[in-house]
């Protein structure tokens, strides 16, 4: 098994989740609904860690979304947990664990603006420097200069969360 360097712990995730939780508030302090579409699996564990301290600090109505595709082949299409009609015309927040060559997020953009939004954003945990797209982080909890051979692993496990680079 190849060896690991732990990027971030716990306790700076935490940190971070919060930090960009005050950001996308700060992003929609005159909206009163707000759409966090979190891609499956880790992006949307993300998407309600960061629900949960938005409605600590705001008083949004968080809808949440979770976001399908399939990574290997985005030209499958994207589902989504919400009708058309749910998201149209409101504030939403497109988020995933790592951006790193921006394929994911760019195919759940391109879905999202097939209707018409009031504002869009995207949200990661870790951005990396590898993009094929041109596609950028709103927000963003760390950025990291890797090599193309280097993978980041994000793995959310309550109180014992953390980011490895292998």
């Amino acid at each position: 098994m190849p060896t690991s360097n732990k990027i971030l712990n716990n306790e700076q995730i935490q940190h971070k989740i919060k930090r960009i939780a005050y950001q996308i508030y700060e992003s929609n302090i005159d909206e009163t609904e707000l759409i966090l579409a979190g891609i499956a699996k880790s992006g949307f564990v993300f998407a309600n860690r960061l629900k949960t301290i938005l409605e600590e600090i705001s008083d949004l109505k968080i809808t949440l979304c979770e976001v399908k595709l399939d990574k290997k082949n985005p030209l499958n299409g994207v589902k989504t947990s919400l009708d058309t009609s749910d998201y149209q015309n409101k504030s939403i927040v497109l988020i995933d664990d790592v951006l790193n060559s921006g394929t994911t997020l760019i195919y759940g953009i391109k879905h999202f603006l097939e209707v018409p939004l009031k504002q869009f954003k995207t949200a990661v945990l870790v951005d990396r420097s590898h993009k094929k797209y041109p596609v950028k982080a709103d927000f963003k909890g760390i950025s990291l200069s890797t090599s193309l051979n280097e993978t980041i692993k994000v793995n959310f496990c309550t109180g014992k969360d953390k980011v490895e680079l292998f």
